[in-house]
């Protein structure tokens, strides 16, 4: 707000009936804090829900109370276990176990009775209608002569080819080589054979294409095509046996390499953390979770967790209602506040259910990101700050988790992330890698004490989320039209002088236009100057008087000749004027730009008067009444820092035109007079603008305009040779 200092006094002096006005304003207040008490109650029961939401999303088991890491010395006093526990075995030497057990299995490949006997039957159908059609035709008359003895020979050669066994090589098992041991099995038993020692069909087929011709048969070449037709696989290979009894191998692997007793020395105080402490210390902390969590009750783990959700979001809540309260006074804005603790608690919590992900892969900048689109840094770090705190509790990693995403979050506040610019947003992107490389890669030397012993496959998972920020750029819009907020990217999109309302401003008022162009370079360079929203503010002077194009020609700027003013009475022309604003906030809806624009149209003016035809009425009315509410903007006064400094440079622009001869003398007068009159005037008594901010808004406006008016610098005259 103003500092109120002296602008109270000088607006109580120069404003009449202040104290009714005080009054009435001191009711509607306590009216207003009664209606508002639901609201309010249901906005603290919303985040009691978050607390709950989250609450039941921590684990159920008891948080182990000792923090350490392989390679660092033990911070506590000395460790005795308090239990008899056995030691797990690294899990780098369960892998290997593994990967022994699985090289050395053979899998199970079962044979099939059954295909030989149907493929035996087949043979001899076809035998028979092979040795018809023989008949028909009058060939093979050997064969004719003595059937059975060729129908017994073929099929004694198939039972031997089967009973040998012929082998469907699963996919998996290709280029194992001859040497290749499988578990054939076959009814109850099973027998380990060499895939070598197993025929193929088309070995099976070359093996009758030789065996045929040393025959005692005499037409030995009528049997082949249907027996070479009759083979067929007998063995295959059983998958669902194979991995059930791989399984069961895996499960016999022993998981301990020892035990610790009740009272044994795990760890002395500030000793240094080997291999085998850190192992021992790993058991004790998984046997102490299970053992304890058996004893405890879930609830009170529940509650320890429920305590700290509340005290966490309760602070946080402190914190948006004292200096962000605008976000807590309305329900949209504090609930996409609230919904980043509530979905990146949430996607945490599922991407520890799945062992194969890693919770470095979740792209927490993005909250800082999105947040500093539609509100200031303070509270996108603290918003980032609070999300990462609940994360940490989630989350199984320890305090280099914490560390990691804390500091990408400063970073991507310090780099002013610009979602507008993609070759910067890349950049920034860059930027949070760089930063979790070197932050993981520090952390890790402390750790391991060597490169060798970098876990490489967390910078993966860092480098995904990184890239996963990316998600900023489509989830702004998306938010924004879901909040009905206004974002950096919307602005620039309604700054493009082809849209609609400004392409009509250009063409039925252009006058109006390189005024409103004018304004928006005063107001953004002036809000640059205090750190104000100086794309807001630009945006917002190009359409603040889009009314003017329905009657251009009322407006000075539009004039080329006779005053349309001069045939309508000073009321008519005073609600002409005032009509801009209230035709232009019409004209804005059916356009249904942002409501944020929409409060500039409204507060440009604020509720001063049309001064110029208020003062010819009362020339031409002395002895009348008059009701200035005739010749009175509708309102509202600027609250803003923004609507504050679009009020002054649409005035000052405007107002400076007059002088016929400017002088940086003139033009600076003239601008602190018309500042000076909106003080007095009490336009500026809920502004969020400072004492101090508006000195340096003066400043500003002083210089350009001197700059637009090319005001030349006065040289001193030259001193006469008598007086040097």
């Amino acid at each position: 707000m103003f500092e109120r200092s002296s602008l109270c006094h000088v607006q109580k002096e120069a404003i009449n009936g202040e104290l009714l006005n005080s009054c009435i304003f001191t009711r509607m207040s306590a009216w207003k804090t009664t209606i508002e008490g639901l609201p309010t109650l249901v906005k603290y029961l919303m985040v009691a829900g978050v607390v709950v939401f989250i609450s039941f999303l921590f684990p159920n088991e008891v948080k182990f109370k000792y923090e350490f890491d392989k390679g660092q010395k033990w911070r506590y006093g000395d460790l005795r276990a308090p239990f008899d526990f056995a030691i797990l075995k690294p899990d780098e030497e369960l892998q290997q176990e593994r990967q022994r057990i699985r090289g050395q299995f053979s899998p199970y490949y079962e044979w099939l009775p059954s295909v030989g006997k149907r493929q035996r039957e087949a043979f001899a159908e076809n035998f028979r209608e092979r040795l018809e059609q023989a008949r028909q035709e009058e060939q093979f008359k050997e064969v004719l002569e003595a059937p059975e003895a060729y129908l017994e020979f073929g099929d004694q050669l198939l039972g031997s080819l089967f009973g040998r066994g012929m082998v469907r090589v699963a996919s998996e098992h290709d280029g194992e080589g001859d040497d290749f041991v499988v578990n054939v099995v076959r009814g109850n038993t099973t027998q380990p054979r060499t895939i070598g020692n197993l025929l193929t069909v088309p070995e099976a087929a070359s093996l009758l294409s030789d065996s045929l011709p040393y025959s005692r048969l005499a037409e030995p070449e009528f049997l082949y095509p249907m027996l070479e037709a009759a083979l067929a696989p007998n063995i295959f290979y059983n998958d669902t046996l194979s991995r059930r009894l791989l399984e069961e191998d895996l499960s016999q692997i022993g998981q301990y390499r020892g035990r610790v007793s009740k009272g044994d020395l795990i760890v002395t105080e500030n000793g240094y953390i080997t291999e085998e402490i850190y192992l021992k210390l790993k058991s004790f902390k998984a046997e102490y979770q299970e053992e304890v969590t058996a004893q405890q009750s879930y609830l009170g783990v529940l509650l320890g967790y429920a305590l700290l959700s509340t005290l966490i979001i309760g602070i946080f809540l402190l914190y948006v209602k004292l200096y962000a309260n605008p976000v807590f006074a309305r329900f949209n804005k504090l609930v996409f506040i609230l919904l980043w603790l509530m979905a990146f608690s949430y996607l945490v919590y599922a991407v520890e259910q799945v062992s194969l992900l890693s919770v470095y892969m979740v792209p927490f900048c993005i909250v800082p990101i999105v947040i500093r689109n539609f509100y200031d840094e303070q509270l996108a770090l603290f918003t980032h700050l609070v999300v990462v705190l609940l994360a940490s509790f989630l989350s199984t990693l320890g305090y280099e988790f914490t560390f990691l995403q804390i500091l990408a979050g400063i970073v991507v506040l310090l780099s002013d992330v610009d979602t507008r610019d993609w070759s910067r947003f890349f950049y920034s992107i860059f930027f949070i890698f760089l930063i979790y490389a070197l932050g993981y890669t520090g952390l890790s030397l402390i750790q391991e004490g060597s490169y060798q012993d970098i876990d490489w496959r967390v910078m993966s998972w860092l480098a995904l989320s990184a890239f996963l920020t990316l998600l900023a750029y489509p989830l702004i819009p998306l938010l924004e039209r879901f909040f009905g907020f206004t974002s950096a990217i919307t602005l620039v999109e309604l700054s493009d002088m082809n849209r609609p309302l400004l392409r009509e401003l250009a063409n039925k008022a252009p006058g109006t236009l390189q005024h409103s162009l004018q304004v928006a370079n005063l107001a953004e360079e002036a809000a640059r100057t205090v750190g104000a929203n100086h794309l807001l503010v630009k945006t917002a002077a190009l359409y603040h008087d889009i009314g003017k194009t329905l009657q251009p020609e009322y407006f000075i700027e539009n004039q080329g000749g006779k005053s349309p003013h001069q045939d309508v009475t000073d009321k008519e022309s005073a609600q002409i004027i005032i009509r801009h604003v209230t035709e232009g906030v019409k004209m804005a809806r059916k356009a249904r730009l942002p409501k944020l624009l929409i409060d500039f149209i409204r507060s440009h003016h604020g509720t001063t008067r049309v001064e110029y035809f208020y003062r010819s009425y009362l020339n031409d009315n002395p002895e009348g009444e008059v009701d200035e509410e005739d010749f009175r903007y509708p309102g509202p006064k600027p609250v803003t820092k923004e609507e504050t400094i679009l009020m002054m440079a649409d005035s000052i622009e405007a107002a400076c035109k007059s002088l016929k001869n400017p002088t940086e003398v003139n033009l600076a007068e003239l601008i602190d007079k018309i500042i000076a009159g909106k003080i007095t005037q009490g336009q500026f008594e809920h502004s969020k603008l400072t004492f101090e901010e508006l000195e340096a808004c003066k400043k500003v406006f002083k210089q350009l305009m001197k700059s637009v008016h090319h005001v030349r610098i006065e040289y001193p005259e030259e001193k006469s040779k008598k007086e040097s």
